[in-house]
């Protein structure tokens, strides 16, 4: 798992015997405290723990879910990979890779049912099949993420 300490991030950690993969076992408010970061900041290195826990996710797609607001991987449920999708692409201003929507699909998916035998690849097909019939939205970016 990555999470982009700071050095004294990593050196509180220390100094307090956590390891990175402890992380999940304190709650944000806890980190804030044992970290002496802001409670955002806090927030933000519990998301990317959590997060990262989907297979085959990583830390930058983790940072797109916290660009949308999310810092716990159950926010997720009740969503849409699609959705968040879109929403991707009208908060970034630029089309997305496909494949993109592919891991928001298996955030979802991950969120409601934990399966921890799934990676993003798998919901290739469901997306494909989805945009075939559904399209994107009238308003979506013209630019390309190729073009940024």
């Amino acid at each position: 798992m990555n999470l982009e300490l700071t050095d004294k991030e990593r050196a509180q950690l220390r100094k307090h015997k956590i390891k990175k993969s402890q992380i999940l076992g304190f709650a944000s408010d806890e980190l804030a405290v044992l970290l002496d970061i802001p409670d955002l900041r806090a927030k933000e290195i519990y998301a990317l723990a959590d997060f990262q826990r989907i297979p085959s996710i990583g830390l930058e797609f983790a940072k797109d879910l916290i660009f949308l607001g999310f810092y716990r991987v159950h926010e997720l449920k009740g969503n849409s990979g699609a959705h968040l999708t879109d929403l991707y692409e009208k908060k970034k201003g630029y089309r997305i890779d496909p494949c993109v929507e592919d891991q928001f699909r298996l955030a979802v998916d991950f969120a409601e049912k934990a399966d921890f035998s799934k990676k993003w690849w798998d919901f290739t097909q469901e997306r494909k099949a989805y945009r075939s019939k559904s399209g994107y939205p009238a308003d979506r970016p013209t630019k390309n993420w190729t073009e940024v």
